[in-house]
């Protein structure tokens, strides 16, 4: 079952959250706190939207946390997934495939253009799976990002 999270899902989500940042190898990374969530994911002005998987007894296996983009090339909006996780122990169990399905149903329900998003080049099992749903990677684009002291320089300037 996909389900749209509450306020009551911020604990669950933060713990996801450090599972996805253990899995990518990365749990020092993590900086975000409930109180974070609380704010940008139901607050007034949302900055994204979350929905949770569960399995057949209710309990959460794996989220997805996305917000809307705007393609000028389309001239439509569309869905950024900026994190998909589901739990070791349910994986392979449909809730990936399910939260993806539940995005898509979204995006065409608005009349969005296009889900996006990005996944590390070591994933393989990722790869395949999202391959497998008829996903294309965007290889002749390359990331950047501007962050900590480079982005206060730049936005001090």
């Amino acid at each position: 079952m996909i389900r749209t999270a509450t306020r009551e899902d911020v604990p669950t989500i933060l713990r996801f959250v450090h599972e996805l940042a253990a899995y990518e190898k990365a749990p020092e990374e993590v900086k975000a706190v409930e109180a974070d969530f609380e704010r940008d994911l139901f607050g007034p002005a949302p900055a994204a939207s979350v929905l949770i998987a569960e399995d057949g007894d209710g309990t959460a296996v794996g989220f997805a946390l996305w917000f809307t983009t705007y393609s000028t090339w389309l001239g439509k909006a569309g869905i950024y997934l900026e994190d998909l996780y589901v739990s070791p122990a349910a994986r392979g169990g449909g809730h990936g495939r399910a939260l993806l399905t539940e995005l898509a149903r979204i995006a065409v329900e608005r009349g969005y253009g296009r889900v996006e998003w990005s996944v590390l080049d070591w994933n393989a099992p990722a790869i395949g799976f999202y391959k497998s749903l008829g996903a294309a990677p965007q290889d002749e684009w390359t990331v950047y990002r501007l962050t900590g002291d480079a982005l206060a320089a730049l936005g001090s300037a």
